[in-house]
C-alpha cells in the first residue's frame, strides 16, 4: 500500500469517443472522409457494417500485398495474406514499427506546419510495441513477468470469482447490452488490478482507451485536439499513481510498480509514460473486450457450435483460440520500410507505409479451410495471428485467453446459453474491430 494517497486531478468522463465523432460528422458533413479506390480497406463504414469479407476475398485472390495510392490517410501498401504477414513482422528491421516512423497505426504523423497550427511542439506517444531494437527489448522485458505462465496461475482464481460472480448478477428474462454489462466490466476490472487503479474510476480506462485507440478521432483536427487534451489528463491521472507508488516501502507486483523499479522505463519522458499507457490499457480493454462480445456473437449465429461447446466443454481451450481467429479484435498494424526491398514480387520503397491487415490474415483461405466458418474443433486454429507475429506478439496474449476461457467455462457450468435479442452495433474503426453495442437475453441449456 502506498504511505501517502496523491490528490487526482479532474479528468472528464464524457463525452465518449463514438459520440464525438458522430456528433462532428452529423455537423460538418463536409470533412466525411473519401475512399476513391476500391481496395481501400482504411473505409469504417465497412466494418461498421460487417461488409468488409468480399473485400478482403477479392484482394486475397489477386496477390498477397496490393498498393493503395490514394486514401484520407495517405498512399500505403495492403498486406492481405497469412504468408506476407508473416513474412514482414519477421524483419523488424527492413519493417519498422517505430514511432518515429510512424508508428504502429495507418494515421499519419502530424507535419511541422500542421503542429505550428495546432501550437503543439510535438504529438507523439512512444511506446514499446512502436519502437525497434534495442529499446523495444528492455521495456517489453519490463512487463512480460506479469503475464508468464506462473503469473497466470496465479491470477486465475480471482479471475474465476468475478467472472462467476459476474454472470450470477446477470438479468434473467430481458434484454440487456452484453458488451457494457459483461466485456467492458470484466476487462476493465482486469485492468484495474493490473494497475493498480482505484477500482471506483475503473470506467475512465474504458473511455481512455477508446479515446485513444480510435484512429478516426485522430484524422479531424478539432477532434484531435480534445484527444490529446483527454490523454494529457489520463496522463496526469496515472502520475499521482506512480507518485504514490514511489513512497511504497515495498515494490509491489502492479505494472507502475513493475515500471518505477525498471532501469528501461524509471526515467521515461511524459509522452512515452502515456505512450505506454495507452498500449496496455487498448492492448488489455480493446482485445478482450471485443473478443468476450465475439464469443457471444459467433456462438449464437452458428447453433451447430453451440451445441458443440454444450455437449463437449472440452473443447473451450480450442474454441478460444478459434473464436480470436474470427473475431480478430485488432484489424490492423502498420509498419514502415527502411529500405527499398522487395517483397513477393513487389518493390517496396524507403518510406512507404505497410499495413498488415491481421482481419484479412485470420480468413486466408491458403492457411484455413471454410474460413469465415466458425469451428470450434478447426485442428490449426491456432495459426490466427489476431496477436501479431514475431518481435511484436501481444505481451499479453496468454492473459487474454485465460479470460475468454474462464469466460466460457463459467458459461457452461452454469448451463448459460446466450441469445442474440436485439440491437447490434460494431466499432466504427479500422483499428479496433469490435462491438459497441450487443443485446441479449440468457436462457439456459
Amino acid at each position: 500500500m502506498a504511505t501517502a494517497a496523491v490528490a487526482r486531478p479532474e479528468v472528464r468522463s464524457s463525452p465518449t469517443a463514438y459520440e464525438a465523432l458522430k456528433k462532428h460528422f452529423e455537423e460538418h458533413p463536409e470533412e466525411r472522409f473519401e475512399h476513391p479506390h476500391k481496395w481501400d480497406v482504411s473505409r469504417s463504414d465497412i466494418y461498421a457494417e460487417n461488409t468488409w469479407h468480399p473485400i478482403f476475398r477479392e484482394m486475397r485472390a489477386a496477390g498477397p500485398l496490393h498498393y493503395i495510392p490514394e486514401s484520407p490517410f495517405g498512399p500505403y501498401w495492403a498486406v492481405v495474406s497469412h504468408k506476407a504477414i508473416q513474412h514482414i513482422e519477421a524483419l523488424p528491421d527492413v519493417f519498422s514499427s517505430s514511432w518515429e516512423h510512424g508508428g504502429i497505426t495507418i494515421l499519419n504523423r502530424l507535419t511541422e506546419e500542421e503542429l505550428a497550427e495546432a501550437g503543439e511542439d510535438s504529438r507523439e506517444l512512444p511506446m514499446f510495441i512502436a519502437m525497434d531494437r534495442p529499446q523495444h527489448t528492455g521495456q517489453r522485458r519490463t512487463v512480460a513477468p506479469k503475464f508468464t505462465p506462473s503469473g497466470m496461475a496465479e491470477m486465475e482464481g480471482e479471475i474465476r470469482q468475478r467472472t462467476g460472480e459476474l454472470l450470477d448478477s446477470l438479468p434473467r428474462g430481458e434484454v440487456f447490452d452484453w458488451v457494457d454489462k459483461v466485456s467492458i466490466e470484466l476487462t476493465t476490472g482486469m485492468l484495474a488490478i493490473l494497475f493498480g487503479f482505484p477500482w471506483e474510476d475503473r470506467r475512465l480506462l474504458t473511455f481512455w482507451s477508446d479515446w485513444s485507440g480510435d484512429t478516426e478521432l485522430a484524422s479531424v483536427r478539432a477532434l484531435d485536439k480534445v484527444r490529446w487534451e483527454i490523454l494529457k489528463e489520463m496522463g496526469a491521472y496515472f502520475q499521482t499513481l506512480w507518485v504514490e507508488r514511489t513512497h511504497d516501502k515495498e515494490p509491489g507486483d502492479d505494472l507502475i510498480s513493475m515500471m518505477i523499479h525498471s532501469e528501461a522505463m524509471n526515467q521515461m519522458r511524459p509522452e512515452e509514460f502515456m505512450g505506454n499507457l495507452v498500449l496496455l490499457i487498448v492492448g488489455g480493454n480493446d482485445t478482450t473486450r471485443n473478443s468476450m462480445s465475439g464469443i457471444i456473437y459467433q456462438l449464437d449465429k452458428n447453433p451447430d457450435q453451440r451445441k458443440l461447446f454444450e455437449q463437449q466443454p472440452e473443447l473451450i481451450p480450442n474454441a478460444v483460440q478459434e473464436i480470436l481467429r474470427m473475431q480478430t479484435p485488432l484489424a490492423h498494424m502498420r509498419r514502415t520500410c527502411t529500405e527499398d526491398t522487395e517483397v513477393f514480387g513487389q518493390t517496396i520503397k524507403k518510406g512507404d507505409k505497410v499495413v498488415l491487415w491481421y482481419l484479412s490474415a485470420n480468413r486466408d483461405e491458403e492457411v484455413f479451410d471454410n474460413p469465415d466458418k466458425l469451428d470450434i474443433t478447426r485442428e490449426n486454429a491456432r495459426r490466427h495471428i489476431a496477436f501479431g507475429y514475431g518481435i511484436h506478439r501481444c505481451v499479453g496474449a496468454r492473459l487474454a485467453e485465460l479470460q475468454l476461457r474462464v469466460l466460457l467455462e463459467e458459461l457452461h457450468k452454469r448451463r448459460m446459453r446466450v441469445h442474440l435479442a436485439g440491437d447490434i452495433e460494431r466499432v466504427r474503426a479500422n483499428f479496433v474491430h469490435g462491438f459497441r453495442k450487443l443485446e441479449v437475453e440468457i436462457t439456459e441449456f
